[in-house]
């Protein structure tokens, strides 16, 4: 049926209206297409830029160099040595297990070895790196890097690793570095990214953990190109890290080496402090071990050997060892008993050998006794009933309080592990420890040192510090942090009478060199280098009636594990002080005969600069030292004796 003219024109209209709503739409199309280009290409280039340079572009963390430690002369004790290494990362790997088959061709790997990196490859995120193998030589490492092309998320790379020169001669003090274990990342609130890099080495214990932060440095980082398959093609960019800081100790290279051989194959701590600042010129705690086979990955029996040790060459005897500090502790009581007033330097109590308290008779060491006797002469022949009278003169909270003014019983602040409180009793102390009273026989042992008291290596040189200078000297470790210098406090006075302090430097030098003092075989004859010192012996045993009836059994009679602790603390010069030493013989026996005479020669040394003349040591104990001496592997600048300075 053939249309009519008007309905051909009102088709007409409609056809025309629906392309131009046709037209509106594709040009609103291309209008909105054109502005999000426009938006892509201009507005969000960089942004776009970034996206599509990820698929291409790594970035890829760059350890920094561990800051140094370094002795108070500038002698490198910690410190970095070159590492050729290899890290696998499983995002660019592919078929992980073929890519280690093709590694075991180049490099010597066990089966286990293989199965423990596979195992670590799945625990990691797919894109961080693995190590795979350390320490490698030129020659592997080159090999790794010339198979480059067949090894895919395989990446060499040369770095570096810690290294302790003076192997175990710091070992306790500065501790060591290891690899970063989950436990350590457990115990961070937000780890550095740069801890999860496979070869990064954290800080475990002693200096190296307490100063992590500040050895650490920051992180660099370098842009890298990589290919479709992850293999790293060139470098694009390199932004180094920043090399941790450099932290010099107050500690001597030269006699720390020499007070380790001194206490060689002994179970024993021995401290040197500077008195005039509190420096800390050596910490030796022995024996000692090589921390170097820590951060290199010790191996099963070579830990085994250490924890399996009766010596404890992994424990740090000079902060964490507590001792009863024996006859060492008779200079607190004095003085408690000087500044309260219940004895002058002129008292005198009888001595017949024992005394007789609430039905128990405590002993003197000295069987017969030592007649009467007054507060010089009682460290002079260190008469323990003296000491006994005092105690139930002056009490034991009076006690208490002098021994942690004198630092005994307060933990020093060191950038050290484990540092121990040790023991101040007093009768507030055992109520709240074991519920119970305090007795008076408790009062007598803690007097001479026993019972409940119990001190460290480094709070007995403080105590002898103190006396010496009567200035509340503290310990330091830390000299200065990248060349600025760390503040000397100017250590108060004492809250102490002059004049007690002086009569327990009396009786000190008493025991050094009167005609009947009990260490005068360690004394020292030349004049200008004159010492005072205290022994001490410490029991681990109890002495029963039945056996100081028949005899108390010797010391070397005796099983090692069941000798007395040897103990001395010393200082010299004696009209002004320099270094306080204390030194503490685990089992060692007798404190005159075993540990007087280390402390004595680390003090010549320290005092000398190096080996002394044999013209300071007693005519009969020359050809001895002599044979020590011989022993010994020292520098030939400790040899000779030349000063090093130690301002």
């Amino acid at each position: 049926m053939r249309k009519s003219e008007r309905e051909v024109v009102e088709s007409s209209r409609l056809i025309t209206r629906r392309v131009l709503m046709l037209g509106v739409i594709q040009a609103g199309i291309v209008s909105a297409l054109g502005l999000k280009l426009r938006s892509m290409q201009i507005e969000h280039a960089d942004e776009y830029r970034m996206l599509s340079d990820g698929n291409s572009i790594k970035i890829r963390l760059l350890p920094p160099a561990r800051g140094l430690i370094l002795d108070r002369n500038g002698t490198i004790i910690a410190g970095n040595e070159q590492n050729y290494r290899v890290t696998l990362t499983r995002e660019e790997a592919g078929d992980i297990s073929a890519v280690i088959a093709r590694l075991r061709r180049i490099i010597p790997m066990s089966d286990r070895q293989a199965a423990d990196i596979l195992e670590e490859i799945r625990k990691r995120s797919a894109v961080t790196p693995v190590l795979v193998a350390d320490r490698l030589s030129w020659d592997e490492f080159s090999s790794i890097a010339l198979n480059a092309p067949a090894l895919p998320g395989v990446t060499p790379e040369s770095g570096l690793s810690r290294s302790y020169p003076r192997a175990g001669d710091f070992a306790h003090v500065l501790g060591y570095v290891g690899p970063v274990s989950d436990y350590d990342l457990s115990k961070i609130e937000n780890p550095d990214p740069v801890l999860r890099l496979p070869e990064f080495q954290l800080g475990k214990v002693g200096l190296e953990a307490k100063m992590e932060e500040a050895l650490r440095g920051k992180a660099g980082a370098r842009r890298v190109e990589v290919n479709s398959a992850g293999r790293e093609m060139r470098e694009l960019s390199r932004q180094e890290g920043q090399q941790g800081a450099t932290v010099q100790t107050t500690l001597d290279a030269e006699l720390q080496n020499f007070t380790s051989q001194r206490l060689g194959s002994e179970s024993a701590a021995a401290v040197v402090l500077d008195v005039t600042n509190g420096d800390i010129v050596a910490i030796c705690s022995s024996p000692t071990f090589d921390p170097n086979k820590f951060v290199r990955g010790i191996s099963a029996p070579d830990y085994r050997a250490l924890m399996e040790h009766d010596h404890r060459p992994l424990a740090d005897k000079t902060v964490q060892g507590v001792y009863p500090p024996g006859s060492t502790f008779k200079m607190v009581t004095m003085l408690a008993g000087l500044e309260a007033g219940v004895i002058t330097p002129g008292t005198r109590f009888y001595c017949p050998g024992y005394v007789q308290v609430a039905g128990r008779r405590f002993h003197c060491w000295s069987r017969g006794g030592h007649g009467m006797i007054d507060a010089v002469h009682s460290l002079e022949h260190s008469c323990d009933v003296y000491y006994y009278e005092l105690a139930q003169r002056v009490g034991i909270d009076r006690i208490a309080a002098m021994a942690r003014k004198l630092g005994i019983g307060v933990r020093h602040d060191l950038p050290m592990s484990a540092i121990a409180e040790g023991i101040a009793p007093d009768r507030a102390w055992k109520r709240a420890r074991y519920d119970q009273e305090w007795q008076i026989g408790d009062s007598l042992n803690a007097s001479i040192g026993q019972g409940y008291v119990l001190a460290s290596p480094l709070q007995l040189a403080v105590m002898t510090a103190r006396v010496a200078t009567g200035r509340a000297v503290a310990p330091r470790l830390v000299r200065a942090i990248d060349g600025q210098a760390e503040a000397v406090p100017d250590w108060p006075e004492l809250d102490i009478n002059p004049l007690h302090l002086r009569t327990a430097r009396a009786g000190m030098d008493a025991v050094m060199n009167s005609s009947r003092g009990t260490a005068r075989r360690a004394r020292i004859l030349a004049a200008e280098w004159r010492m005072a010192g205290k022994t001490g012996t410490s029991q681990v045993r109890n002495i029963t009636a039945a056996e100081r009836a028949r005899g108390v059994i010797s010391n070397d009679q005796l099983p090692w594990n069941r000798r007395d602790h040897a103990l001395f603390v010393c200082f010299a010069p004696y009209e002004m002080p320099r270094y306080a030493v204390s030194v503490v013989v685990e089992h060692g026996g007798g404190g005159s005969a075993v540990a007087a005479p280390i402390a004595r020669d680390i003090l010549l040394f320290a005092l000398a600069g190096g080996l002394p003349p044999l013209t300071a040591y007693p005519e009969a104990e020359r050809a001895k030292v002599q044979e020590i001496w011989s022993r010994m592997s020292l520098t030939p600048s400790a040899r000779k004796g030349e000063g090093r300075a130690r301002a």
